[in-house]
């Protein structure tokens, strides 16, 4: 069966549909690329604010509009908050909650085997039916909405975890989002340089913004083996680095007596990919001791680190129910920048929090600075029916959130430049991923650059904020040199983007010919042109 992958959301959303796309490729069946071509589309949602399940409900609506006879599944944290309202979206066959989530390639297989819809179990009190609209996915004619709604909704929200109370209030993590299509596994296998994979899932921390606690439920944890398994399998595939995700990663073992030192300490002994790389971390779930791994790891764990502030303002940080205050956070990134030599950090902030002041955001500011982070992931405030800061008093006027947003990314803007600068001269390990077409070229680009990501420097006024860590894009980056360009003839050039061991991303121009996608070079970062960091290759 032709099936078309695509999620909206964090890095889990992305890992979990980057997992289900190997595991139908093995079943036999054909990924496809665009919704046009599919029997069935499969979307991964997401709801971790209320303009994240707007777009949600807006892809279901697109992909609808681009293959009208085809089916779509509908899972994620979007589908089982409201599952009765996406079972009543166009074309869409079956909704299936994060408890069920782990049956999906099985309820798939029975889509395709029982051609007139998909027949699973529902929990709770939804009872047993039949699920689907009576339509079969080699059916010309245009799917409907389905009137039994109860049989069409697979799975509930997890049960809540009563809130762990820290100094009087209850904390949990945010996670970015967009959308991403999962290209063929088939095609990708060479292609790829950078694997997701999901070792957690779930949060027992309550944050005043956040309402993913209730869609994900608490917090479980992969077992050390399955995750070396999964690893060493993507590296035979040819992926050259494995980034570990869930939703509250530095609790990974919190449920079973392990802890993430554990885990890392099996990926280093068990394992040979090359460049292992944490995704986010909460400030709070770390202690210095957690560094000393990085001196141990021979240049295999990346000097990198996403750790979400969310703002800068004690007061702010209280009404959120954040588990540490900013002195706690600065004094845990200066210990990390003591024992991890050429550490980068990047974070969240949430602009124009409810209650959130002047004062208070120009302490933000301030914060951002002293700590010199190399990137700014900015979200203006967005209300989430559910969570506990939708109902607060004091909500900031949208127009003032969207200011403040934009301030946020100038600062971004200011802060990257001023990191790339400090690494000018430097010599660091690159993972080289996409080759770019020089704007004026007409020469063509390769066929790499699925793995491409945002620059820094593309930050968005926007709720949808794109996380560097999982942008894919389907077409070639373009570069435009400066007047004063050291680039060669462009059609003697190919340029290269890569990223280094400490998540900068790095442009550099070998003649045409030379083929670096998925090798990992040395590299002399030399300059920066129009805020683009350059190098030259020391290894090819």
């Amino acid at each position: 069966m032709r099936i078309y992958l695509e999620t909206l959301g964090c890095r889990l959303n992305y890992a979990e549909m980057a997992a289900l796309g190997r595991q139908l490729v093995e079943s036999g069946h054909d990924l496809t690329d665009s919704a046009v071509d599919a029997d069935l589309c499969v979307l991964n949602s997401c709801t971790v604010t209320g303009e994240a399940a707007r777009k949600s409900r807006q892809l279901i609506r697109q992909m609808a509009r681009a293959n009208p006879t085809a089916r779509l599944m509908v899972t994620g944290c979007y589908a089982t908050l409201e599952g009765e309202a996406v079972a009543q979206l166009p074309n869409v066959a079956l909704v299936v909650g994060n408890t069920r989530k782990d049956d999906l390639l099985a309820l798939i297989r029975d889509f395709r085997d029982q051609g007139a819809g998909v027949r699973g179990q529902a929990t709770g009190d939804r009872g047993q039916g039949s699920v689907g609209t009576g339509y079969g996915p080699s059916s010309t004619q245009p799917a409907t909405r389905n009137a039994q709604l109860t049989d069409l909704v697979v799975g509930e929200p997890w049960p809540v975890a009563p809130p762990v109370p820290v100094e009087g209030f209850i904390a949990g993590p945010v996670e970015p989002q967009d959308k991403f299509a999962i290209r063929n596994s088939q095609s990708e296998i060479g292609v790829r340089t950078r694997a997701f994979v999901k070792v957690q899932d779930g949060c027992h921390n309550r944050c005043t913004f956040c309402i993913v606690t209730v869609a994900r439920g608490d917090e479980r944890s992969r077992p050390v083996a399955e995750v070396v398994a999964e690893v060493n399998a993507l590296h035979r595939e040819g992926y050259q680095e494995a980034v570990l995700t869930g939703v509250h990663l530095g609790a990974y073992g919190h449920d079973d007596g392990s802890d993430l030192r554990s885990l890392l300490a099996a990926l280093l002994a068990e394992t040979t990919v090359p460049r292992l790389r944490l995704s986010s971390l909460e400030p709070f779930d770390l202690a210095p001791v957690f560094f000393d791994l990085w001196a141990g790891s021979a240049g295999r764990l990346m000097p990198h680190l996403h750790l979400p502030a969310q703002s800068g303002s004690d007061a702010v940080l209280r009404r959120m129910a954040r588990r540490n205050r900013v002195a706690d956070f600065e004094a845990l990134t200066a210990a990390a920048r003591a024992a991890i030599p050429g550490l980068t950090i990047t974070t969240d902030l949430i602009a124009g929090f409810p209650g959130e002041t002047e004062a208070d955001f120009a302490e933000t500011i301030a914060f951002a600075r002293r700590v010199g982070f190399a990137h700014l992931h900015v979200f203006p405030y967005s209300a989430r029916a559910g969570a506990a800061a939708a109902r607060f008093g004091g909500q900031v006027p949208n127009a003032e959130r969207h200011r403040r947003s934009r301030v946020l990314i100038e600062l971004d803007a200011e802060l990257g430049r001023a990191v790339r600068a400090a690494f000018l001269g430097q010599t660091r390990p690159v993972l080289w991923e996409s080759s770019v077409i020089p704007s004026g070229s007409e020469s063509q680009s390769s066929l790499h650059g699925q793995d491409s990501e945002e620059s820094p420097s593309q930050n968005r006024d926007s709720s949808l904020m794109t996380h560097r860590d999982a942008l894919c894009v389907a077409n070639p980056l373009r570069v435009t040199p400066s007047e004063d360009s050291q680039i060669g003839p462009l059609d003697q050039t190919t340029i290269w983007s890569g990223l280094t061991d400490n998540y900068l991303r790095v442009h550099a121009a070998v003649p045409a010919g030379v083929d670096l996608h998925n090798r990992i070079t040395s590299v002399q970062l030399v300059r920066l042109e129009q805020d683009e960091l350059w190098g030259e290759l020391l290894t090819r």
